[in-house]
C-alpha cells in the first residue's frame, strides 16, 4: 500500500512535507508508522505555485528511484514553496509480477486535464475487471493510458464521468464523477465475482482545490485458504488524516500546524499524520469525501459521504 498527501493554503517550503517532519512522506516511504508494508517503488509529486509562469500548470517530479536517497528532489525541496501540493509514495507487492516505471509513477495527470489522481489501495483480480471498465472509459481517454496500474485505470473512469475535464470542477461534480465511477467498479467486480476487500483510498486537486476518498469494497472480506498470504490492507481500513490551520511549521520544538480550524487558510491531507503530535490531525470518515477550496481566499471544508 502506498502514502500520499495532499496540501492547500499559505505557501510551504516543499522540505517541510516531504523530508522535515517526524513522519514526512520520504520517511514513510521506508518508516511508516501506520503500515507495515514499506514503499520502495517511486515517488512522483504535482506542486502548484500561485506566483510562478503559468500558475495553473505544476511543477512536475516523478522517479522510481527510493526519494530519501534522491539528491534532486531534496535540492528542489528546499527551494520550491507552493501553494498547492500533491506527493505520493508508491508501495507494491513484492513480486516479480509488478511493473516498476516512470509510466506507474502517482500522481496521473492526463494532458490537457486540470485533475490530478494519487491512490492508496488495490483492487483484487484487477486484470478480470478491464474489459468491462474499458467501455465506460471515453475513447479519447482510454488512449491516454499509459501505465499498467489500477489507479491510472481509476483516474480515467473519474476523468470520464467530469463534464468538463479541461476546467475547475466543483465538490458536487467531483462527488459525483466518484460515485459514478465506484458504481462501475462495483458492477465490475459483480460481473467478474469479485468480493475480495479492494482499498480505494484516493487523492485529487487541480491546484485550487484538493479532495481526498476514504473507501474499500467489500471490506473485511478475503481468501481464507492461506492466512499468512491476507494482506493488512483487507485487516484493517486503510488511514486518512486532516488537519488544519494558518501556519504548518516547526513551531515550540515541534512540527504542527498552527492557528486551528476556525481562522484556518491553510490544510493538509494524508494516509498518516506527518507529526509526532497528532493531537491536531483529524480521521476522514470511512465512505466519505473531504473537500477543500479557496473560495473566498480561504480554504473551505466539507465531508461527502459516498454510496
Amino acid at each position: 500500500m502506498c502514502r500520499a498527501l495532499a496540501y492547500l493554503g499559505q505557501p510551504v517550503l516543499l522540505d517541510n512535507l516531504l523530508y522535515q517532519p517526524d513522519s514526512a512522506l520520504v520517511k514513510q516511504s521506508f518508516m511508516p508508522k501506520m503500515l507495515h508494508a514499506l514503499n520502495l517503488a517511486g515517488f512522483g509529486m504535482r506542486a502548484w505555485d500561485r506566483g510562478s509562469p503559468d500558475p495553473h500548470k505544476p511543477y512536475s517530479y516523478a522517479s522510481t528511484a527510493l526519494p530519501v536517497f534522491d539528491r534532486n528532489l531534496k535540492s528542489l525541496a528546499e527551494k520550491i514553496r507552493p501553494t498547492c501540493v500533491l506527493g505520493h509514495v508508491r508501495g507494491v507487492a513484492y513480486n516479480t509480477e509488478v511493473e516498476i516505471s516512470l509510466q506507474n509513477v502517482h500522481p496521473f495527470e492526463f494532458p490537457g486535464v486540470r485533475l490530478a489522481l494519487a491512490h492508496n489501495g488495490d483492487l483484487a483480480r484487477f486484470a478480470e475487471m478491464k474489459p468491462h471498465l474499458l467501455q465506460s472509459i471515453h475513447p479519447e481517454i482510454a488512449i491516454l493510458i499509459r501505465g499498467t496500474t489500477d489507479s491510472e485505470w481509476i483516474y480515467a473512469l473519474i476523468v470520464s464521468r467530469l463534464a468538463d475535464p479541461r476546467g475547475v470542477c466543483s465538490a458536487d461534480d467531483l462527488v459525483r464523477a466518484v460515485d459514478e465511477a465506484f458504481a462501475i467498479i462495483r458492477q465490475a467486480r459483480e460481473r467478474a465475482g469479485i468480493t475480495t476487500s479492494s482499498s480505494v483510498n484516493l487523492f485529487l486537486t487541480t491546484g485550487e482545490q484538493i479532495a481526498a476518498v476514504r473507501y474499500c469494497f467489500d471490506f473485511g472480506c478475503y481468501r481464507t485458504e492461506d492466512p499468512g498470504k491476507v494482506h493488512e490492507a483487507n485487516l484493517t481500513f486503510l488511514s486518512l488524516w486532516y488537519t488544519s490551520g494558518t501556519e504548518y511549521g516547526f513551531h515550540d520544538g515541534e512540527w504542527k500546524m498552527t492557528g486551528g480550524a476556525d481562522t484556518a487558510d491553510s490544510i493538509m491531507i494524508a494516509s498518516e499524520p506527518l507529526t509526532r503530535d497528532t493531537s491536531t490531525w483529524l480521521e476522514v470518515p470511512e465512505y466519505s469525501m473531504i473537500y477543500a477550496d479557496t473560495r473566498p481566499g480561504r480554504p473551505v471544508v466539507e465531508i461527502r459521504y459516498l454510496d
